[in-house]
């Protein structure tokens, strides 16, 4: 096809990328004039020879001629959008589309998992298919069933192909919000050295800064404001491809080397995240929270049998019992936790591809990646145990209190022995090891993926086939730092005094010779003084925990076309395609945490960590027919329909997923489609296998049958009763932890059934000939999974069996001591795996491209994606009387975060670009407007609280780009230009919150600033 004479190479170059981004989505490209470099009098033989050019859409495994469209909607992100904002992680870009939603990243710290995860619709990235290269990556780590994205190697990206809805005929279990293709340059020729440099710059200047200022001046050892401006985060990335042919052709050979180290950044370094945020004056207003641990010791009485009720603390300037002050007394963990974690890459590999026939192509890719991660948070301590363990207790004997304290917890009342141990299962210890340092989780990851196949036609046929086997292994070796042990714990508490007047265990002096332990010293946390640094070296534990993950896959299948068979529909001038395969697949988890891990012997962890070993393995047949019914006739340009459908075996059970579209372009300039999908979701091997044990959850309003500080009980007496509170603990303030977190028992269940889904489709695509370069699509959405796999959320369970009684739902709460859900682990709410209620989505996808020729002036470029969200519904439970669906669209928190895990879920998000390249590509200059609506706290009913609304977001990006010579180009820019901060609130909580806010969702860190340098040969 020939070129006009007047098309400048920039507008050549934009053209080919919105030929590539109209493809993807859908738009009827080869029929536009400005796509095909052609008029509307384009002769007829050259449309002919389009059609025989082939790509491979995703959401279709029948490779495509240009002119057939898929049904299913798709967007792309060109490999220069990477470069447009100086990403060095493939997450950060993910992140801004207005299809994804919050989940793992590299700004989560507190149950990180060391990954970056896809969560497209917010259904979860669970519910996300992620490929490379057409092909499904394996899980990213043993403690997360999605793919870590970051392994991909960004150099090597040629595009992202995002696919919105479900897709499981065509793929597989998993696709059921959609799937992220990572399409890879295995082509690359020549050289290419990258090298990316990049930092944070933000200026601390909220107006949260009072509120530090005003806890500064009574704790400044906990609250510091940061510095006025700050320089952080500093990144660093390289990467060298080489590539070629070889043998005249036949052959094609490239690799790739990448390192990446990124600096961390802590939330001390920001004043919006420097305390962890908390309310007073009736919700009205920000205070500065924390943990009821403090550096020097509070203790907690379960019974409320201390002078002052429930709670005292140590007073370090006099080493007595005072009563506790629930502002000064509580410890400030947030500038301990990473805002950003440090992070370590090194990835290499290769592709390859020989012709050994004339009808076979061998190809491989091979991809070795090492990642370390730091996940740092505040100090541990002593949460909530005593002489006892976990079941509390102090002895009076102990030479560390005196005599105030004694007689302050009751042992100097008549009848007390000297020797007694007083408050067991009531009288609990609540102090951080501030001087034994931060705990910090050191995660290593290293990942082999192995793939080899050949491809080609059969004979003399025009029938294709690609037939490859699949390996890979993620192994994961982490160490958890500075956690204290229980059991030491309890043995380093009970201090007592020998014979010859030495401080000593008490195990050391005591009849049964059985428990000694040399290494032993006592620990201090009563006299005020700094402990001695022998016990903090005693009591301290490191964590281990390896295992890895194996997934191997062999699949196959034949295509072509039925014309080959002289099957063509007489009303139309192509004839059907067809794609027919069989595949195995089997995953695998092997986790084995030390025994530290898996006794629950981790002060910090809320509960054992268990070994999991499962396997799973399905075996698929699957089949895709695209159908032209008519082409070229009056009213009816083109009308066609797809089918897919894939079955598959599981070892128990089967399941069917099958697809129906539908498009219609009544002219060349306008194209209708829409679609159904039955998609599903097998249980993968972590909500089959992971072991049942004690964690924590979020609950924001605390126990509903505590009195705290801005409240008295939720429920009555009688429904607190329901939920097996004993009258005398009915209001206790013992009841309410400050942190929000509570226990919960979860884990897998082997009988879990597959979750299904339906997902409907509807849109159009309009390539207008009389606006040359210009490509709109808009197309509505509506998915529903049914009996998703979930627990009961425990909020749920609490509001259920209190107000109703329902014996269900009462047999999963479980008081511990003094009616207790968080102080130990003798209480908890059982939430383990289940097929639970139903998620629904609905909304619009808008995208719109353009580029106009500016003649001599080179062109510009238009790109707008935005999403509308209509509807983001859970419901937990199948019986709609009991558990009404609720709708999180345009809310965040509360029930929405703890059922999506998503943060916030705007109704409205977009992106919107503009590009101008000079003639000759010799400049670029990209401006970027990302917008993000505002969302309402979910099931508030004061609209005067602070933590009402989180405002909507304004981010704009700059970037530029210089071709100093022919073979070396400088990119340079900066996204969130105007330094926003971040929406604050103060029940963001752990992952997915962060430092008082969403940081996968929003920007967080301030300025994004970069500088990149590559040479081509």
């Amino acid at each position: 096809m020939s070129t006009p004479k007047h098309e400048t190479k920039a507008k050549r170059r934009l053209k080919g990328w919105l030929l590539a981004s109209s493809v993807m989505s859908g738009a009827a490209v080869a029929l536009s004039p400005f796509a095909s470099g052609q008029g509307n009098d384009a002769p007829a033989d050259t449309e002919v020879e389009s059609r025989q050019e082939t790509v491979i859409v995703t959401g279709s495994l029948i490779p495509q001629s240009e002119n057939l469209i898929g049904t299913s909607p798709v967007s792309t992100i060109s490999a220069e959008e990477f470069d447009t904002r100086g990403v060095l992680r493939a997450e950060d870009l993910i992140n801004t589309l207005p299809q994804a939603f919050g989940a793992q990243g590299a700004s989560l710290a507190n149950g990180a998992t060391g990954t970056a995860s896809v969560n497209l619709r917010g259904l979860g990235a669970s519910r996300t298919l992620v490929l490379m290269n057409g092909r499904r990556l394996p899980y990213g780590s043993t403690n997360i069933a999605a793919p870590d994205i970051n392994i991909i190697p960004t150099a090597l990206v040629k595009r992202v192909d995002v696919l919105t809805g479900g897709a499981s005929a065509t793929y597989g279990s998993d696709a059921i919000s959609g799937v992220v293709n990572f399409v890879l340059d295995s082509e690359f020729e020549g050289a290419q050295f990258e090298a990316n440099y990049s930092f944070y710059q933000h200026k601390n200047d909220n107006d949260i800064q009072s509120l530090l200022q005003e806890f500064s001046d009574n704790n400044p050892s906990q609250f510091e404001i940061p510095a006025r401006n700050v320089i952080d985060g500093e990144s660093v990335d390289l990467s060298a491809v080489i590539g070629g042919g070889f043998e005249s052709g036949r052959g094609h050979i490239s690799a790739f080397l990448t390192y990446q180290n990124v600096n961390q950044v802590l939330q001390g370094d920001r004043d919006y995240a420097q305390c962890a945020l908390g309310t007073r004056n009736e919700g009205t207003e920000f205070t500065c929270a924390g943990s009821p641990t403090n550096q020097y010791t509070n203790i907690l009485s379960l019974a409320e049998t201390l002078p002052e009720g429930s709670w005292a603390r140590v007073d370090p300037t006099t080493g007595e019992f005072v009563a506790r002050d629930f502002t000064s007394d509580t410890f400030n963990y947030n500038p301990y936790n990473h805002y950003q974690r440090p992070n370590e890459r090194y990835s290499f590999g290769s592709f390859l591809s020989y012709d050994i026939h004339p009808n076979a192509s061998l190809y491989s890719e091979l991809m070795f990646v090492q990642n370390e991660t730091n996940s740092q948070i505040a100090p541990s301590g002593v949460f909530g145990y005593g002489v006892t363990g976990g079941n509390g207790g102090i002895n009076c004997d102990n030479p560390y209190l005196s005599d105030q304290q004694l007689d302050y917890i009751g042992c100097l009342a008549d009848g007390v022995e000297a020797d007694s141990i007083i408050g067991a299962g009531d009288l609990i210890a609540l102090r951080r090891n501030v001087e034994g340092g931060e705990r910090n989780n050191d995660i290593q990851h290293q990942t082999f993926r192995g793939v080899i196949g050949v491809e080609g036609e059969i004979m003399d046929t025009s029938l294709g086939y690609d037939v490859y086997a699949s390996f890979a292994q993620t192994t994961r070796n982490a160490v958890y730092n500075n956690d204290l042990s229980i059991r030491k714990l309890s043995s380093a508490l009970y201090a007592v005094t020998d014979d010859d007047g030495n401080i000593v265990c008490n195990i050391n002096v005591d009849e049964d010779p059985t428990n000694d332990d040399a290494a032993c010293v006592p620990y201090d946390i009563w006299s005020g003084n700094a402990p001695d640094a022998a016990a903090i070296a005693y009591i301290v534990n490191p964590l281990n925990d390896t295992g890895k993950i194996v997934q191997s896959v062999v699949s196959g299948r034949v295509f072509g076309s039925l014309g080959d068979y002289g099957f063509v529909i007489p009303t139309a001038s192509d004839a059907p395609a067809f794609a027919v395969g069989a595949e195995y697949r089997m995953d695998s988890i092997t986790r084995n945490p030390d025994a530290n891990f898996q006794s629950g012997d981790g002060a910090g962890q809320g509960g054992p960590t268990n070994a999991i070993d499962g396997e799973q393995d399905v075996w698929d047949v699957f089949g895709e027919l695209d159908i032209p019914l008519i082409q070229e006739r009056p009213g009816i340009y083109d009308l066609g329909i797809d089918l897919a459908y894939r079955k598959s075996y599981y070892e128990s059970i089967d399941t069917d997923s099958y697809k129906f579209g539908i498009d219609y372009a009544p002219t060349s300039d306008i194209r209708l489609r829409g679609s159904y999908q039955r998609a599903v979701r097998a249980a993968n091997i972590f909500e089959l296998f992971d072991a049942q044990s004690i964690g924590l959850f979020d609950l924001d309003t605390g126990d509903p049958c505590a009195t705290t500080p801005d409240r008295d009980p939720i429920y009555t007496e009688a429904q607190c009763a329901n939920t097996g509170l004993s009258s005398d603990s009915y209001g206790s303030s013992g009841l309410y932890n400050p942190a929000g977190q509570y226990n919960t028992f979860g884990g897998g269940n082997e009988d879990l059934e597959p979750e299904e889904s339906d997902t409907y489709t509807l849109g159009f695509v309009f390539t207008p000939s009389f606006i040359d370069g210009l490509t709109l699509t808009v197309d509505y959405f509506d998915i529903e999974v049914d009996g998703y796999i979930n627990t009961v959320p425990e909020e749920t369970t609490l509001t259920q069996c209190a107000q109703t009684g329902d014996q269900f739902f009462c047999d999963l709460i479980n008081r511990g001591t003094g009616g207790t859900l968080w102080a130990n682990s003798s209480g908890y709410i059982i939430a383990t795996n289940v097929n639970t209620g139903s998620l629904a989505t609905s909304g619009y996808d808008i995208q719109a491209n353009y580029v106009y020729d500016l003649n001599e002036s080179g062109a510009l470029s238009f790109e707008y994606l935005a999403t509308i969200l209509d509807k983001l519904e859970f419901q937990a439970l199948p019986d709609a009387d009991v558990t009404p669906p609720e709708d999180c669209a345009g809310f965040y928190g509360g029930a929405c975060q703890t059922n999506f895990g998503t943060g916030a879920n705007p109704e409205f998000r977009h992106r919107a670009n503009v590009t101008w390249t000079s003639p000759e590509e010799v400049f670029s200059v990209s401006g970027t407007w990302r917008f993000i609506d505002e969302v309402s706290l979910k099931d508030n009913d004061d609209p005067t609280s602070i933590n009402a609304a989180l405002d909507s977001k304004h981010y704009f990006d700059l970037a530029g780009s210089w071709a100093v010579r022919e073979n070396v180009t400088l990119r340079t820019g900066v996204n969130n230009l105007l330094d926003e901060d971040p929406p604050l609130t103060s029940v963001a909580g752990t992952a997915p919150g962060n430092g008082n806010t969403y940081p996968q969702v929003y920007d967080s860190l301030g300025r994004y600033v970069f500088v990149n340098a590559t040479l081509n040969f």
